[in-house]
């Protein structure tokens, strides 16, 4: 059985930090991408950030300079480090690892939410 399952979450004033944590079972994560996606209120779910299984990494050019994903194989573990957070960063944030070669289908883990104040 998959389960990613996503932590980290939480309420932050603007300028603030968070580091979400995605822990996965049930997949090869070391083979795999993994994302970070995020929907807000009235919009379409958007990527966040993503990084390969040999480490590459790209993000959306609203988090860039501000967003670092990275993953660590031993734990079976993505994280996203969030600085400089936004009130437009509000948003329930999904991690997710995509069909593949050793995955039959997208995987979805439940959602953290992430509230920043103004």
């Amino acid at each position: 059985q998959v389960q990613l399952v996503e932590s980290g979450g939480g309420l932050v004033q603007a300028g603030g930090s968070l580091r979400l944590s995605c822990v996965a079972s049930g997949i090869m994560f070391r083979w795999n991408f993994m994302g970070w996606y995020r929907q807000a209120p009235g919009k379409q779910r958007e990527l966040v950030a993503i990084i390969t299984a040999g480490g590459s990494t790209n993000y959306a050019d609203s988090v860039k300079g501000r967003f670092t994903i990275s993953r660590d194989n031993a734990k079976s573990t993505v994280y996203l480090q969030m600085n400089s957070l936004r009130p437009e960063d509000t948003a329930v944030y999904y991690c997710n690892s995509p069909r593949s070669p050793t995955n039959a289908r997208d995987y979805w883990g439940q959602g953290t939410q992430v509230t920043v104040s103004s």
